[in-house]
């Protein structure tokens, strides 16, 4: 008898309750093994691969790309002996793999064990019900066959275009979502077939409701607006920005800072043998001396935890630092900060925004964070007025590095200067604690052998 087991989407991130289907590695009839990739997912935070836990053919692919399933559901049926040619014309014993179907999902009861019934001649589809709720993960009960009859065999639910899965990247997904562009039409001019940018504004530039004036985000013959799903990152960002600026009382404070001194140490170590194979930007010094800062004021590294009544003071910074990503904003951490040097927090801030970028960062990436930097002086802005993330007290808002008129020893002189944004949640944090936080980073930057004295 066929073993067919269902895969449920999993929780790939803590709390996540639904993911869109990106793309299927697999299609029906293909061999797989333990632990080989099938489906690559967006959930909420990341776009994740996931391996396929057991081994054998894929009897059917249940959910197409772009649909959005919530956690729990089956994504995909998988046979696991595929030898047997019986495998979609008979169904299954009571309590064999329809009831551990069911109770791999998580729904419907497994089939008590009874004494089976003869179908009647002519009673048709009853075998193809048997074979659809074992599929469904419900435990129908077993029948016997008087007079065989071929029982057809449940259609797959193929993607489009002939099931033919179009390979891009999470990024290109989203602009061909923009533009209005069906990458089941195109063919990629990547390595592989892969589908690039540029693949996708051509096809934009040529025919601009290529993908049909039914899809999301794709504009009618004249159009002056468009309309795209609220989904994936952009939704749970909207969330979580609304859950936090109306559940903190946010306080914010600013300061300008002659960063001159950082600039030109910056200068110096580019030529230091121990940081020519890596890039120290001013947020890389910034990332240190929020370390050092929350050393002498903790509470801007606290968490106000309401159930409990409590306030839960951190003794390591997991640095969150947001990023801008084709999928929106999101805001992978880096790990321990507090115990890296200034090489090491430079390292690891170029590891995480080049894979945030690139849509590969893991849900795991972007759990716990204690305290956040938001740098949007590389857009050119001199600053603003950061929302706090959901479980934090405070964030720090970089701004651009400027050359303005100072005042040096009274007398006006042109220097490097940058403005800093510190948003608290003044439930934890009081105005002499946020104000203390803030001089000590501006004390930092502004002559950096101050770190010698934390």
């Amino acid at each position: 008898m066929a073993q067919l087991k269902h895969f449920p989407l999993p929780d790939v991130g803590e709390g996540l309750t639904e993911a869109e289907i990106l793309g299927w590695k697999v299609q029906a009839g293909d061999t797989v093994t333990v632990n080989q990739v099938i489906v690559e997912i967006e959930t909420a935070k990341a776009a994740v691969e996931l391996p396929c836990p057991w081994a054998g053919t894929v009897h059917q692919l249940l959910v197409e790309p772009g649909q959005t399933v919530e956690v729990g559901s089956p994504i995909i049926a998988i046979d696991l002996d595929p030898a047997s040619a019986e495998a979609a014309e008979q169904p299954a014993e009571e309590g064999e793999s329809n009831g551990q179907v069911a109770n791999l999902v998580g729904y419907g009861p497994r089939a008590s064990s009874g004494k089976r019934r003869p179908r009647k001649a002519g009673s048709a589809g009853a075998a193809q019900q048997a074979v659809q709720g074992a599929m469904q993960g419900a435990a129908p009960a077993a029948t016997e066959v008087a007079e065989p009859e071929p029982a057809p065999e449940p259609q797959p639910t193929a993607p489009r275009s002939g099931g033919y899965v179009p390979l891009a990247k999470p990024p290109v997904r989203k602009l061909a979502k923009d533009l209005g562009v069906d990458l089941h039409v195109l063919h990629g001019s990547g390595d592989g077939g892969v589908i690039t940018r540029e693949d996708v504004r051509t096809a934009a530039e040529e025919e601009p409701v290529r993908a049909g004036a039914r899809e999301p985000g794709a504009r009618e013959p004249g159009a002056r607006e468009r309309r795209v799903p609220v989904k994936g990152v952009r939704k749970a960002t909207a969330q979580a920005m609304v859950d936090s600026a109306f559940t903190a009382p946010h306080v914010t404070e600013f300061l300008t800072v002659d960063v001159t001194p950082m600039m030109e140490l910056r200068e110096r170590l580019k030529a230091h043998p121990g940081f020519r194979d890596v890039r120290v930007s001013p947020l890389a010094f910034a990332a240190k001396a929020v370390c050092l800062a929350a050393r002498r004021t903790p509470d801007v590294n606290a968490t106000w935890d309401e159930p409990a009544g409590e306030i839960v003071y951190k003794d390591y910074v997991h640095l969150g630092i947001a990023a801008a990503t084709p999928r929106g904003l999101v805001v992978p951490k880096v790990r321990d900060a507090d115990g890296m040097s200034l090489r090491e927090l430079a390292e690891a801030l170029e590891q995480l925004t080049a894979t945030a970028r690139e849509g590969r960062t893991s849900p795991e990436a972007l759990r716990d964070g204690t305290f956040t930097i938001t740098n949007v002086g590389v857009f050119g802005v001199d600053t603003g007025t950061p929302i706090l993330n959901p479980g934090e007290s405070a964030i720090l808002a970089l701004g651009a590095v400027r050359d303005m008129p100072w005042v040096v020893d009274g007398q006006v002189v042109p220097r490097k200067v940058c403005q800093l944004a510190l948003s608290f949640d003044h439930r934890v944090v009081d105005g002499e604690q946020g104000s203390r936080f803030l001089a000590d980073v501006g004390a930092l930057l502004s002559d950096p052998s101050m770190a010698i004295t934390y």
